[in-house]
């Protein structure tokens, strides 16, 4: 269990106001300095710790949803926005370098590390959605001991051709054509001076999927833990049989598809999502 009173290192004096610990609600939202930047990090209940990890143009908004259902069913949940994300912070040329480097995979994982070592967490269950599923699954391939289950959804599991190619095929479209809507949203998510350009990289390589050939299949024989994988059937991005070819590889591995369901699951059926979740934590005795 996290010490959750104990001190941090606040590292953006612009956004001290949002540090704050309520022992009632059993709630903290700050910023820590973890391997030389800053991240904001999110905690909120108490329990069992479930880590939630975002997609990848998302941030700790988008569990808004999910979170609240963990809690009331006696979890603690943390989530935080990795480097470059939401409120963490990112270095001026983080789209032009770091997001597109080979580095930036490790770091990910080696940020969790440091954010879980900070919070003194021991063990703890993993959630992730689309990229955040990478991430869940390096972590386990690296600290097999400290992760008791993951669940994730919607997570590319190899590709055929380079990322470049297949981001070319089902991202057709700049920032500027996206509906305003999702322009408000995501400019809410990561700043206005910073989203489109964000956003066209995204669209073309970079982030967790990288530029080449991807595939997570060599990784997963060594993650043990119990796995759940809640595919939707009707993603404009990745096929279902994505989400089969996870459960091939994996020793522990659970499919479930959900129907008529788009690639955003927690955003399409937030329920069934956490229906999904806590069934699967009751099946298994956490």
């Amino acid at each position: 269990m996290p010490v959750m009173g104990m001190r941090m290192h606040i590292g953006l004096k612009a956004m001290k106001d949002i540090s704050r610990w309520t022992p009632a609600k059993g709630k903290i939202m700050a910023i820590a300095n973890i391997n030389g930047f800053d991240l904001y990090y999110e905690i909120h209940g108490k329990g069992d710790p479930v880590i939630l990890l975002h997609h990848g143009f998302g941030c700790t908004r988008i569990w808004e949803g999910i979170f609240p259902a963990l809690i009331e069913n006696g979890y603690q949940t943390v989530l935080y926005d990795r480097k470059g994300f939401g409120r963490s912070q990112r270095e001026n040329d983080f789209i032009e370098n770091f997001y597109i480097s080979d580095g930036f995979r490790s770091g990910a994982v080696d940020d969790l590390a440091a954010l879980v070592q900070l919070l003194e967490l021991k063990s703890f269950h993993l959630i992730g959605q689309c990229e955040g599923g990478v991430v869940a699954v390096d972590y386990a391939a690296a600290h097999p001991g400290q992760v008791k289950s993951i669940v994730l959804s919607s997570t590319q599991c190899f590709s055929q051709e380079p990322m470049t190619e297949v981001n070319r095929r089902v991202f057709p479209e700049g920032f500027h054509m996206l509906e305003p809507e999702w322009q408000s949203k995501l400019k809410d998510w990561h700043g206005a001076d910073y989203t489109e350009a964000f956003y066209n990289q995204f669209i073309r390589f970079g982030g967790e999927y990288g530029k080449g050939v991807f595939d997570l299949r060599p990784v997963l024989p060594s993650v043990t833990c119990p796995f759940l994988i809640l595919y939707p059937d009707r993603s404009s991005i990745f096929d279902v049989e994505q989400g089969l070819m996870f459960y091939r590889h994996l020793s522990a591995g659970e499919l479930s598809v959900l129907p008529n369901c788009g690639h955003n699951t927690y955003e399409y059926f937030p329920q069934e999502y956490t229906r999904q979740v806590l069934n699967f934590y009751q099946r298994h005795g956490f």
